[in-house]
């Protein structure tokens, strides 16, 4: 297969998606999965649905546009407050969407209206994280204007979590946040469809011994695509945090030179000289750079470390089995990692969709290995 590549291996993103779902379900939590990280790519979101989602949260117009016309049917909401001007297709092509502003509303509500359909909102609550949100005392006014309007239809409300200010929800938050549901209710009468919580940063919340409350929704992403709870950066029990690989190529090897003494014009370019020159070492060139992906993000095999990269080049140093030109370098991605990998046009997607039988083993936290290469032949992936 060509490189730079993603390979993704659906099985593992249904498994997780089903553990989360049936851990949630018992808690009266249904999930909502995100697919922006991968940008709406039709395959990982059937993944997630048959995992047992409830739909699919997108935030750009272009990735619900590729879900429907991939023959996506499932509900989709649209999870950042709609552009004034995208407003028609809004609410051509989503159930819902998460709004902070009455003059988006209204315009939803007006092509809502010419098309006889309906539109649900979902109004975002400032708990905290400073990134979007009515002020809860803001709320029962909008609120009131909301269930007014023909052509849309209050749903409920939501909050977001650790994503711009590093608000961690708790208990009390969440508490707080069912507080806000019912006083709506109290003023406005019942319209709380949906209470979503947040994003997987609530799930020790979720998975916790506390009350859910009115919490009915979570919108996860983070967790079903790379198992970890991205707080903490810990592993979720249970769930594999390999579903998706990035395979880079070697373009030039060769040993260390012998140390030497080097003047830079430029004193920040010595911050690439991470590691120290070894006589035992070598150093190669992986055809991929800060263009494609987030070098940062980036986990590199045991006896691989990165020196540094440039827009196309990321430079390596490895001590022990040396790789040829040609070999390639296997790598796990974080979250914004992932993102811009899948964003970037020159990787190609190479999608697993059958898998070996396997049986989750309880004391690993990442399941069982898989190769998708085996003598240098790929097993029925789908390149895209």
């Amino acid at each position: 297969m060509t490189a730079p590549r993603i390979e993704v291996d659906l099985s593992k993103i249904r498994h997780n998606a089903r553990c989360l779902v049936e851990r949630l379900k018992s808690r009266g939590v249904s999930v909502t999965a995100v697919t922006k990280a991968v940008c709406g790519h039709p395959e990982i979101a059937q993944a997630m649905i048959d995992g047992g989602a409830v739909g699919l949260g997108e935030a750009r117009m272009s990735n619900v546009k590729r879900l429907r016309k991939a023959g996506i049917e499932c509900p989709i909401t649209l999870i950042r407050t709609p552009m004034l001007s995208q407003v028609d297709q809004v609410a051509r092509f989503c159930d819902a969407s998460y709004n902070t502003e009455m003059d988006v509303i209204a315009r939803l509500a007006e092509v809502s209206r010419q098309t006889k359909t309906v539109h649900n909102i979902i109004l975002m609550v400032e708990m905290g994280d400073m990134r979007d949100g009515i002020m809860p005392d803001r709320l029962e006014t909008i609120a009131r204007q909301v269930i007014r309007l023909p052509g849309v239809v209050l749903k409920g409300i939501g909050a977001n979590f650790a994503c711009f200010g590093g608000m961690v929800p708790d208990a009390a938050k969440m508490a707080t946040l069912s507080r806000i549901a019912s006083e709506i209710e109290g003023a406005c009468g019942p319209c709380m469809e949906t209470i979503s919580g947040g994003n997987s940063a609530n799930l020790p919340w979720a998975f916790g011994p506390f009350s859910k409350g009115r919490i009915s929704d979570l919108r996860l992403g983070e967790a079903i695509l790379l198992g970890m709870e991205p707080v903490s950066g810990d592993k979720i029990d249970g769930l594999f945090t390999d579903a998706f690989s990035l395979v880079g190529e070697v373009i030039e090897t060769m040993a260390n030179p012998a140390p030497n003494s080097v003047s830079f014009t430029d004193p920040t370019l010595a911050a690439l000289r991470l590691v120290p020159d070894n006589i035992h070492s070598v150093r190669s060139i992986i055809a991929i750079g800060k263009q494609d992906t987030d070098i940062a993000g980036l986990t590199l095999p045991a006896d691989v470390t990165c020196l540094g990269a440039s827009s196309d080049h990321m430079v390596v140093q490895t001590t022990r089995s040396h790789p040829r030109v040609g070999s390639e370098l296997r790598m796990r991605m974080n979250y914004n990692a992932l993102m811009r990998a899948m964003n970037a046009p020159d990787i190609t997607k190479a999608i697993l969709r059958e898998t070996p039988p396997w049986k989750p083993n309880p004391a690993s936290r990442d399941g069982p290995s898989l190769e998708l290469v085996q003598s240098g032949k790929p097993k029925k992936v789908g390149i895209h």
